[in-house]
């Protein structure tokens, strides 16, 4: 399984960029996608996932502001990230978990956690300016 994450840049405040995290060695339709991010000296948190039937969950901090997305046919997840703030820097990873358990009920009851997931990419850099 490999998960390769890109976009990533230097942005100013209220600024958009797009991360794409393309998918290969495995069947990209048996997986849930997720991005996670983790802030300089803090620890990782999630941001947004994509459950079965392809609902999508955010956590409060970027609801209204990012848009989860994935192509299939081309085993490709999106991220876009609008209205950025300076809060928003921090080293952007997506991730995949089998097990199709986790809905949009189940993460706001018990959050979106790095222990949920299987595989991980390698992590794109965000950084917003003020």
């Amino acid at each position: 399984v490999q998960l390769v994450e890109s976009g990533g840049g230097s942005v100013q405040s209220g600024g958009s960029l797009r991360l794409s995290c393309a998918a290969s060695g495995y069947t990209y339709s048996n997986y849930y996608m997720g991005w996670f991010r983790q802030p300089p000296g803090k620890e990782r948190e999630g941001v947004a996932a994509i459950v079965s039937k392809g609902t999508t969950f955010y956590v409060e901090s970027v609801k209204g502001r990012f848009t989860i997305s994935q192509d299939s046919a081309k085993n490709t997840l999106y991220l876009q990230m609008n209205s950025l703030k300076p809060e928003d820097t921090a080293k952007y990873y997506c991730a995949a978990t089998s097990n199709a358990y986790y809905s949009s009920d189940y993460y706001r009851r018990f959050g979106l956690r790095e222990w949920q997931y299987n595989y991980w990419g390698q992590g794109t850099q965000v950084t917003v300016s003020s």
